[in-house]
């Protein structure tokens, strides 16, 4: 079951610039910024009360958020829900008939278990689920 919204992914083509966009003007406090190599991705993490917004520019053309950009350009690129066990909530999804990205979880920003979910099958939103690391 999902816990709450962890977060709102935004794919911005300028991170620093979009840092200055959310920090400055929108007052929201910088908590985290870190290279996902294997998401190909820097993502910058910000509060939002208990909940944050994650900026994701992408590190080459190529990886999902490169061309994400290419497609449809800067925007809201997913929604991320969490919940305390991945691993039975992927299976529950998959049961019930979600067509799965990532059939078991991967790491993800701040050493969080993450797994996504087929727009598809989620309304046409890229979907993740996030069990984060503490």
């Amino acid at each position: 079951m999902f816990a709450r919204i962890d977060h709102v992914g935004v794919a911005v083509e300028d991170l620093d610039a979009a840092l200055a966009l959310y920090e400055r003007d929108y007052d929201m406090q910088l908590v985290h910024r870190e290279i996902v190599e294997e998401q190909g991705v820097e993502a910058a993490l910000l509060d939002v009360g208990e909940n944050h917004v994650e900026l994701l520019a992408p590190t080459a053309e190529d990886t999902p958020v490169g061309k994400f950009l290419s497609r449809r350009g800067p925007g809201l690129h997913h929604v991320a829900y969490q919940t305390g066990d991945i691993t039975a909530e992927l299976e529950r999804l998959k049961a019930s008939g979600v067509r799965l990205i990532d059939e078991t979880p991967r790491v993800g920003i701040r050493q969080s278990r993450v797994a996504f979910l087929h727009p598809k099958s989620s309304g046409g939103v890229l979907t993740e689920i996030v069990q984060p690391s503490h």
